[in-house]
């Protein structure tokens, strides 16, 4: 109960996050004076894929679908600059939030000392890093400068959020899929 709730103040209150100090350099990111960046060249294995049901082209480019995993929810494989996370697909998520197994994988790295509260939860502040994350795609829809936070300890599986999903046109679910069209 208590995930949840913490989850929930995420969801809830990440959409008040100042990014105003984050800027994209090129293809680095650098986040309050370098405490957070995107490291393309980080040596850092591949993750392995991700159990669960894969991501599923529906054979149109301006359509995909997902089908409901067995646990109820819809996850999805995203890309950053060639590195992939399996992420769940949270409607109700203000903000892309990454686990820092997640975080580290995709080639995100931050500095202890950057991590602030980022939300509040039933249980007290969520602490994480504010992050602007350069491009995310899913299948053939790619969204540039996405804000997203980092929540190194506390979250157990990334949420692909509204700050992914508004800017993608129309996401519907119908019984056992979900549908993402332009």
């Amino acid at each position: 109960m208590d995930i949840k709730l913490t989850l929930a103040g995420v969801l809830i209150i990440g959409s008040v996050i100042g990014l105003a100090s984050s800027v994209v350099v090129g293809d680095r990111f650098v986040q309050s004076e370098a405490t957070t960046q995107f490291d393309e060249a980080a040596s850092l294995p591949a993750p392995a894929p991700a159990p669960g049901p894969a991501l599923v082209a529906t054979g149109w480019t301006d359509n995909l679908t997902l089908p409901r995993a067995d646990d109820g929810h819809f996850y999805a494989q995203i890309d950053i600059d060639g590195r992939t996370a399996r992420l769940m697909v949270d409607t109700g998520a203000s903000v892309v939030a990454l686990t820092g197994a997640d975080a580290t994988s995709l080639g995100l790295l931050w500095d202890d000392s950057a991590i602030g509260v980022v939300a509040q939860g039933a249980s007290g502040p969520v602490l994480g890093v504010p992050v602007m994350l350069p491009r995310i795609a899913l299948g053939g829809f790619e969204v540039e400068n996405v804000p997203a936070i980092i929540v190194p300890d506390g979250l157990f599986v990334s949420l692909l959020g509204q700050s992914f999903l508004e800017r993608l046109g129309k996401v519907e679910i119908a019984g056992e899929t979900m549908v993402v069209s332009s």
